[in-house]
């Protein structure tokens, strides 16, 4: 896969048939739109997708239905996107994980079920960093305790994730390699259902976005150690980022942004795109996101194709770092 064909087919017009165009662009749509979250409830994708929803019935005039279809860490959702017919009635609301789950299969020997390319940026909506969390609890109050205990019990402190690969399980194997500690990984089938875990004390650890974990925070059930960013952020005051604990390059942002199939019309890309920027704009559904501590980082299509590109040339080499979970197992 050529990435650099990516941008530029994000960037470029599709080619479709002048006439009628401007018809369809004011004509679409004309039933409802069906946006794919490809986790269960609870988790970024969907806290980020079910506003933007409600913006986007408000602008079309048509109910505009969030679907939950979760397995293999976001990978059936993300393939049923990319495969959905192209004529804009389904959308992907997806994370970081998108685009990089196709290498995984890759590891396996396997054909990916989809690659990132098959799916066009329309706009980024969400933009955190991963979030290190441990119960109240929990004998740890720093990252350098976490890490202490760790190194004297190898493979014993556990920590749940959205999935093998998946958006809150390789942040942590980045900081696995640079701490030099060895945690065990329980995944689950998204990012809602490994935090019930942590919370209902089935694992010891997790990582998780701002929006999600900032109100077990606040109620006092959860204490933030640690965070992702490649620098402090007013939303997590006074919790140190990883790179500031001495993590070099340990920086990773649980993104979210809402994508159609490669081949949409370029009419329906630009209504998609002009919505986009008007719900992005309404005060009711930012207020939504500022409120659980996770503000809006709106970006247009442009600006989001090239900030993606450049994501994935940072994350698909971690990736392959980690390489193939069960020879690591044996």
């Amino acid at each position: 896969m050529d990435r650099r064909k990516f941008l530029q087919g994000a960037l470029a017009t599709p080619v479709i048939g002048t006439i009628g165009s401007p018809a369809l662009a004011q004509a679409w749509p004309t039933r409802n739109v069906t946006i794919i979250v490809a986790f269960p409830p609870g988790g970024q994708a969907d806290f980020a997708a079910r506003p933007v929803a409600l913006g986007l019935q408000k602008i079309f005039g048509t109910s505009c239905i969030v679907f939950n279809r979760s397995g293999a860490g976001g990978m059936l959702g993300n393939a049923a996107a990319a495969r959905a017919e192209p004529d804009g009635y389904t959308l992907l609301m997806a994370l970081s994980s998108m685009t990089f789950l196709p290498e995984t299969e890759r590891l396996f020997g396997r054909n990916p079920s989809y690659e990132y390319d098959q799916l066009v940026p329309i706009a980024r909506v969400l933009a955190d960093p991963a979030v290190l969390c441990v119960r109240s609890d929990a004998p740890w109050k720093s990252v350098a305790d976490l890490v202490a205990d760790a190194k004297k019990q190898p493979g014993q402190i556990s920590f749940s994730s959205s999935g093998n690969y998946g958006a809150t399980h390789v942040p942590f194997e980045m900081f696995q390699q640079a701490a030099g500690i060895k945690l065990m990984h329980v995944p689950y089938r998204g990012g809602g259902p490994a935090l019930t875990a942590f919370i209902g004390a089935q694992v010891d650890i997790t990582a998780q976005a701002p929006g999600v974990i900032n109100q077990f925070a606040r109620d006092g059930k959860v204490r933030l150690l640690a965070h992702w960013g490649g620098k402090p952020t007013p939303e997590l005051a006074g919790i140190p980022t990883m790179i500031e604990l001495g993590y070099k390059d340990v920086e990773y942002y649980i993104w979210a942004g809402l994508f159609a199939p490669k081949g949409t019309p370029a009419p329906v890309i630009t209504r998609l795109r002009d919505a986009m920027r008007q719900v992005m704009a309404d005060p009711q559904i930012t207020g939504v996101f500022e409120k659980a501590g996770s503000p809006a980082a709106y970006m247009d299509q442009p600006e989001f194709a090239k900030f993606v590109e450049t994501d994935v040339e940072r994350l698909i080499p971690i990736v392959r770092k980690i390489g193939r979970l069960d020879e690591k197992e044996k």
